[in-house]
């Protein structure tokens, strides 16, 4: 196993030189991972670009963009999908809901195990009277809960692929999908921290029909401003929060009483953008071609680091009582991350940082996540500054 981490983690490091990967313990991959050092010239490309094309620069700010939609297309296998750009998760959530007529069917159905952006937004829509419906993200009958609450009332169902505060992969995402297509209601899967750790055919999962949203700032390495809303080819949802790049290749043309959503891909559009963020993930994308850096190759090294960290931290005995594996989910069930629970998960994570240590808490939880240019040699030092933090905390 170590052999086949170190093998591809040995081979990218050099590509990752500004970021130093090699001589620090960067364990948030699950929240930002380093960027390759061709990145940096996506960024001089795009200063380029603007000075020398002025106003011309859309154009080639728009192949960067069709760059990044055809390999979430790839990924996903998904090649009728239609992909939205946003600078965050949270503006395709908000325009996507807008499509929604809340007052005639105030119903949304989610989990207790959602990130913020969806989580605060759905909570602040409670208090405005939309009838939230939370169910247990991690239950074995999630399937029949979200059933149960299923009526005429409901607007559509949201909820993650991965979720965020365990790592836990949600097994049930093509039952859920059969009984919202079913009951033609639309379904949004989080999918911020599936995309590039767990492949998915959306394809042969049958999922043609249903809306996802991705980041780039993860696992993909694009950075900020690259997330995207996936959606149906045939989708004929009117956001009432929309901006004048949902209908950009139009603007010349006489307005009707009715707004359009001429553009493909833009349908929940906002208006201008900062481009960089393109040119630069465009870069990223053509360095994990060359380095072969597939589905099946990332997956592979997820699972094995995932399977390493959690077995290196086996071997420690660590009081239980101080910090424990948060859950028991063999690893083909785990994503990019794995979650520890501790009382002291904050104060952990301070003394491991002050030990140049990167890692992320959440309440109660630890969490360590890797990344595909991580060695076995640094899964164990970080468990090994764990344990020196660990030894010096009395319950």
């Amino acid at each position: 196993m170590s052999h086949d981490i170190n093998q591809l983690a040995q081979k990218l490091a050099p590509h990752y030189s500004q970021f130093d990967v090699s001589n620090r313990l960067l364990f948030t991959g699950h929240s930002h991972q380093a960027w390759p050092d061709v990145a940096r010239e996506g960024l001089q490309e795009a200063f380029e670009v603007a000075a020398s094309e002025i106003d011309n620069k859309w154009n080639p700010a728009f192949e960067k963009i069709e760059t990044l939609r055809n390999y979430l297309r790839n990924y996903y296998d998904d090649p009728d999908g239609m992909y939205c750009l946003g600078q965050n998760t949270h503006q395709l959530l908000v325009s996507w809901l807008s499509s929604f007529d809340l007052q005639q069917k105030p119903k949304i159905i989610t989990t207790d195990s959602e990130f913020h952006s969806m989580a605060r937004q759905l909570k602040r829509l409670k208090e405005e009277g939309v009838e939230i419906i939370t169910v247990d993200g991690h239950a074995d009958d999630i399937v029949n809960q979200i059933e149960h609450a299923i009526d005429d009332n409901v607007s559509a169902v949201m909820l993650s692929r991965v979720y965020f505060n365990s790592g836990i992969v949600n097994q049930h995402i093509g039952e859920i999908a059969k009984i919202t297509k079913a009951h033609n209601i639309p379904f949004l899967v989080d999918d911020y921290h599936g995309t590039n750790v767990m492949p998915l055919s959306i394809s042969d999962e049958d999922l043609n029909h249903c809306y996802f949203l991705i980041g780039g700032y993860k696992y993909l390495q694009w950075g900020e401003g690259n997330c995207f809303l996936r959606y149906p080819k045939d989708c004929e949802l009117r956001p009432a929060i929309t901006g004048w790049f949902a209908s950009f290749s139009q603007l010349d043309k006489a307005k009707s009483d009715r707004v359009s959503y001429a553009d493909d891909h833009q349908r929940f559009a906002s208006g201008t953008f900062d481009t960089t963020s393109q040119f630069r993930a465009a870069r990223v994308v053509a360095f994990f071609d060359q380095m072969n850096l597939t589905p099946k190759v990332l997956h592979k090294q997820y699972q094995q680091q995932i399977a390493l960290l959690r077995n290196t931290f086996s071997n420690y005995n660590f009081d239980t009582d101080v910090i424990k594996i948060a859950h028991e989910e063999p690893i083909e069930n785990i994503g990019g991350f794995l979650a520890f629970r501790s009382p002291f998960a904050r104060t952990i994570r301070t003394k491991l940082m002050d030990k140049g240590v990167f890692t992320d808490a959440r309440g109660d939880i630890l969490r360590f996540g890797v990344a595909p240019y991580i060695t076995s040699h640094q899964i164990k030092q970080a468990i090994e500054e764990l344990d020196s933090i660990i030894s010096k905390i009395n319950p």
